[in-house]
């Protein structure tokens, strides 16, 4: 049976749907023995990871045995070189080029618009995010990693669910290879065709990465808006006084 990543940031939605089915069934008949329910038991237990919550899962587990994907960026890094320059499609159709995020501060994640909930629940957090830091220099960049069915009008209409301003929300399509290229060496999360991280990742005016958090778990979000604060209030600190 094949198995997903065990690590809190990462989920497979297409083999997860059919485990999420079968913990909605429950138990099965409470008129089977015992030795055939401890039977059952034990054959369905792979199946029921599929239910665990994200706060119930290790945070920050490597990645083990998947050696071609990154490690998950953990949680505060020191800045490094700025991240290399990409070019992909937002949901107005329009070219978008990662120099325009100069001078700003920006939150990075992977997500896909046929997601049955959780890419909806981070999606609502960075929502939430951007409402909280109601702030014009930071910018959100979210990544399709199903830019097949992701076109621009769908990432348009997905983007209207969230009523995101364009000019702070970019959601972004285009060739997988550059999507993937941009997630994990870029972002540092993996990222397949329908495979993606669940955390949110931060970078600083200077395009240098500066931390990570899952996005689905309240704690580590309030930690990710943390950072985030610091990051742009780093960046002002360094700007020259305003002359009189």
């Amino acid at each position: 049976m094949s198995r997903t990543i065990r690590d809190d940031s990462t989920h497979l939605h297409r083999r997860l749907r059919g485990r999420q089915q079968a913990c909605r069934r429950g138990p099965p008949d409470s008129g089977s023995s015992g030795r055939s329910i401890a039977l059952l038991g034990l054959l369905l237990l792979p199946l029921f990871w599929g239910c665990t919550k994200p706060a119930e899962r290790a945070i920050d587990r490597p990645l083990g045995s998947r050696p071609a994907a990154p490690q998950p960026v953990v949680e505060k890094v020191e800045p490094g070189a700025p991240a290399a320059p990409f070019t992909l499609i937002d949901q107005r159709g329009e070219a978008f080029d990662s120099s325009t995020l100069r001078g700003k501060v920006w939150l990075g994640s992977v997500f896909f618009a046929n997601c049955p909930g959780p890419c909806f629940r981070e999606n609502q957090a960075v929502a939430d995010l951007l409402r909280e830091i109601d702030d014009p220099d930071l910018v959100a960049v979210s990544l399709t990693c199903d830019p097949e069915n992701d076109t621009p009008e769908v990432l348009r209409r997905y983007a209207d669910r969230f009523e995101a301003n364009a000019d702070r929300w970019k959601f972004l399509t285009g060739d997988m290879a550059v999507i993937k290229k941009v997630a994990n060496e870029t972002f540092f999360l993996p990222a397949e065709v329908g495979v993606h991280s669940e955390r949110g990742v931060v970078f600083d005016r200077e395009g240098r990465l500066r931390g990570g958090y899952h996005l689905l778990q309240p704690d580590r979000v309030a930690l990710l808006k943390q950072l985030i604060l610091d990051v742009l209030a780093e960046g002002r600190s360094a700007a020259p006084a305003a002359t009189p």
